[in-house]
């Protein structure tokens, strides 16, 4: 045997010891009498440990072959099946990639699950895998209640909290389409590395600040300490000290490497977690064996003789000696159950190998934007329901408004329809907003639907993903769009990706309201004043809506909700602040832009772009505050050439129809696009490149955009953005060459 191939060693190692009755010391005294566990339930456990440990095996085997992908295995953690055992399968679990152990146990609950072969499926990245279609290693299941997490380091935490509060919520709330059943919990579980991510601290943080205000947060977090992240190493007591007088959460230190003080301690805190829904940690010592992944060689970063004190203190070598102590099984038992595991991993991976992949670049996008359970939009409110609602306010509704009385208006009716919203964020509920675009929803709809969040964007954007798991349709808001990139991850590596991850089977919808960009004279520099919608560019199935006008956005807002509630989708809405308040177009009190609150039935389907104008000499692309300042221009320009012009609005600037938008160019020549973002990676720029591929006839194009610069404070706001004058003049020099 080579000293880099570990995995033989430890296999080899297992039925040594346990021959020779060469057992790692027992670290507790406590005995199967002692206690109130089954002998069947120890056996149980200790099955789900070997067929992991044969599992990581094969799979290392395999990989060898060029057969199998992503080796990341859960040896040394095999004590997660305890967890498996004591927590129900409706408690939501959302896991740590070292989770074989716990989900083979889990599987026992629910009659007619496959997980050797499931996850034999997942390791061969197999077409046929029932959780993700062959587009990732995970650890999911719909059946088990699992979330398919991938790399999961700690960007599941916040998402695990919001869906640990969700569930009191839905229950005092009575929403219909709940999903989780009422009294349950949720599991978080992770590496002890883990906790040192900025995205874990929120997570807790925000679970502590909701228990200190008397909130629910029924979550059990559960920290794998294996004492080393990749290659290095977590230090002795670091965890514990971190946690063990942490406020609002209890801290329960347990021994991974015993099964009976694992049950035990597992047990409690299931049932304080569940009768007292508090966040507990519990803090289970274990160990990492045969590295990080299938390509980490420990040799390059541990000593040789400490890499083998770690393998004598293998899980399965504990538990074997625990079973023999109590005479659960003979050492007899104990080998012949190994190598029939082994026998039966061997024939399901090997099984599984000649599966079918995913092929073809539309069979990986095909789950995207996928949903299994589609669902019937509510009936619309009655005009008593809305006039109860609205009072005396409801007498200014057909009284022309500026866009933040409209979205409020729109929000207003939204909730009244969807039983299943809510609304959250930073200053939301009493306040009302920095805009007031919510005000009056607290009153309107109390505690339990609107209320104010922490001052941690990761955390608002977590709750959303989290509400989304358990039915609700979230509306959350960031309160600035440069505040996004403080949790840009929890929108791109959670939310996004989960109906790709599990082929629609679980799907988490949001609407997430960012007022932002820029032309806010004389406030906030750079953070209020953020012209880059750059990273909604780069994050498949997002749907991303940037209204110019009020009457559009409240219109949008209902196709953004019931996209939602319909499909599944998550709707960035990008509110452009600086129209929020605007009301006249060309002059002082010319009143052009403020509009009649739409009908109830009135939407604007995704992809539909307005037209201002018919000319044919020239057509302007534009959006949000770029068609304010382009209508604005429009009349100039045709006033210089004495010919009508064409002004395009997109209104969705991720479902743009390139074909239908050609047809609207029709035979006019000079396009120009205003883009109000940064010239490099606007939207603007990818619209260019597609108008040029797709047009069957040439174009003059050209992209007028703001400059690659951060806005500054005061009256310098404006210079580097597109104005009305230099739309003119960009739209002349494009027209005379």
């Amino acid at each position: 045997m080579s000293i880099f191939n570990r995995a033989e060693v430890v296999d080899q190692n297992f039925k040594k010891f346990v021959k020779e009755g060469n057992f790692p010391p027992a670290r507790t005294n406590l005995l199967l009498s002692q206690t109130n566990i089954k002998t069947s339930e120890l056996v149980s456990i200790f099955e789900s440990q070997v067929l992991s440990r044969h599992m990581d095996l094969k799979a290392r085997l395999l990989k060898d072959k060029g057969k199998c992908f992503y080796t990341i295995g859960s040896s040394g953690h095999e004590g997660n099946a305890v967890f498996g055992k004591v927590f129900p399968y409706t408690d939501m679990a959302f896991l740590h990639y070292r989770s074989g152990p716990f989900f083979i146990e889990r599987s026992k609950q629910v009659p007619g699950t496959t997980p050797i072969y499931d996850m034999a499926l997942s390791f061969m990245a197999s077409s046929e895998d029932p959780i993700s279609g062959g587009r990732h290693k995970v650890i999911g299941s719909k059946a088990l209640n699992i979330p398919p997490q991938t790399s999961t380091i700690a960007s599941h935490f916040p998402k695990a909290v919001g869906t640990a509060f969700s569930i009191d919520r839905a229950k005092d709330l009575d929403i219909p389409e709940r999903k989780i059943k009422s009294g349950s919990i949720v599991l978080c579980s992770f590496g002890d590395a883990s906790v040192n991510h900025a995205t874990a601290l929120s997570a807790f943080n925000t679970a502590s600040w909701i228990t200190s205000q008397g909130g629910h947060m029924p979550i059990i977090f559960i920290c794998e300490d294996n004492g080393t992240g990749i290659s290095v190493p977590t230090y002795d007591k670091w965890i514990e000290k971190n946690f063990v007088n942490r406020t609002e959460m209890v801290y329960i230190q347990t021994d991974g490497l015993h099964l009976i003080d694992l049950m035990i301690k597992t047990r409690s805190a299931e049932q304080d977690c569940r009768i007292n829904r508090r966040p507990i940690f519990l803090h289970m010592k274990t160990v990492r064996l045969m590295g990080h992944a299938g390509s980490d060689v420990e040799v390059g970063y541990l000593s040789l003789p400490d890499i083998v004190e770690t393998e004598f203190n293998d899980p399965l070598l504990h538990s074997s000696r625990i079973l023999m102590e109590n005479q659960c099984l003979s050492d007899d038992d104990i080998l012949k159950l190994y190598e029939s595991s082994r026998n039966q991993v061997n024939h399901v991976f090997d099984a599984s190998t000649v599966r079918p992949k995913l092929e073809s670049s539309k069979d990986v996008m095909a789950s995207i934007t996928a949903i299994r359970e589609k669902r019937t939009v509510p009936k619309q409110p009655s005009t008593k329901e809305r006039k109860s609602l609205f009072g005396k306010e409801f007498n200014r509704i057909e009284q022309p408004q500026h866009m933040a009385k409209l979205i409020n208006y729109t929000l207003s009716d939204i909730m009244l329809q969807y039983p299943n919203t809510v609304v959250f964020g930073e200053d939301v509920a009493q306040k009302g907003g920095v805009y007031h675009v919510t005000a009056d929803l607290y009153k309107q709809f109390g505690l339990r639907r609107v209320f104010n969040s922490p001052l941690d964007e990761t955390s608002i954007i977590g709750f959303g993903v989290g509400f989304g798991h358990n039915g609700f349709i979230p509306i959350p808001e960031i309160q600035f769009l440069a505040y996004l990139h403080n949790a840009e991850d929890q929108l791109r590596g959670e939310a996004a990706t989960l109906p790709f991850f599990s082929e629609g089977q679980f799907t988490n919808p949001m609407v997430l309201r960012i007022p932002g960009l820029a032309y806010q004279q004389g406030f906030g520099g750079h953070y209020h004043n953020d012209n880059s919608l750059t990273i909604f560019r780069d994050i498949p199935g997002l749907i991303l809506a940037v209204p110019s006008n009020g009457a559009d956005a409240a219109k949008m807002l209902r196709t953004a909700v019931r996209e939602a509630y319909e499909n599944g989708r998550v709707v960035v809405f990008l509110e452009p602040i600086a129209l929020y308040m605007k009301k006249d177009l060309h002059e002082l009190k010319d009143r052009k832009w403020k509009f009649q609150y739409p009908g109830l039935e009135e939407d604007i389907p995704l992809g539909e772009f307005a037209e201002y104008g018919k000319g044919r000499i020239l057509t302007i692309i534009t959006y949000g505050n770029g068609l304010y300042l382009s209508l604005q221009a429009q009349l100039e320009i045709e006033n210089r050439l004495k010919k009508k012009i064409k002004v395009i609005d997109l209104r969705w600037l991720s479902e743009i129809d390139i074909q239908k938008l050609l047809k609207a160019i029709g035979t006019c020549v000079n396009v120009l696009i205003v883009d109000e973002c940064r010239r490099t990676g606007c939207h603007g720029e990818g619209l260019m490149a597609q108008l040029v591929s797709e047009s069957e006839r040439p174009m003059n194009l050209k992209l007028h955009a703001a400059e690659d610069s951060f806005i500054p404070l005061g009256v310098a706001a404006t210079a580097t953005l597109p104005s009305k004058e230099s739309i003119i003049q960009n739209a002349l020099e494009l027209i005379n060459g």
